[in-house]
């Protein structure tokens, strides 16, 4: 996995640590799916049949693996984040956040952040509070810098 490092520089030649390459997007979108992917069952526990999170994971799966392209995610991005008005625990609405935040890397990599900070909001919140724990595991996901 690829740490988030360094930075590109935007058309106005200013860096910015918001903007990957497309390349990096996909390898970030991976790490994002699998924090979301984590914390699914909290999610589906409050609402099974609502499919949207888990979608959004696996979409983010898919444009890391090429499948899919970043304008047609775009459009997308958000459907997850409404199944969160679907549910009433703060711990399945993160859950939801955090599916919704994996989908948005192919927009913008630091998105693969608030799919870690949700994902872990949302352990933290479960019934187990497992914030910590959850964190430790996603940094240990992590390569070591490029």
């Amino acid at each position: 996995m690829l740490v988030l490092r360094g930075a590109i520089c935007d058309s106005g030649g200013m860096a910015s640590v918001q903007a990957l390459s497309e390349n990096d997007r996909r390898i970030v979108a991976a790490w994002a799916a699998d924090c979301a992917e984590r914390v699914l069952p909290v999610f589906e526990r409050e609402a099974p049949d609502d499919a949207r999170p888990r979608e959004a994971i696996a979409r983010a799966r898919a444009f890391s693996r090429g499948e899919l392209d970043a304008a047609g995610e775009i459009r997308r991005r958000f459907v997850a984040n409404r199944a969160a008005q679907v549910v009433d625990s703060p711990a399945a609405k993160a859950a939801a956040w955090a599916a919704g935040q994996a989908s948005g890397v192919a927009h913008m990599g630091a998105h693969a952040l608030g799919a870690a900070a949700y994902a872990a909001k949302a352990a933290a919140l479960a019934a187990d509070g497992n914030g910590p724990d959850e964190i430790s595991w996603q940094l240990e996901q992590l390569s070591a810098p490029a």
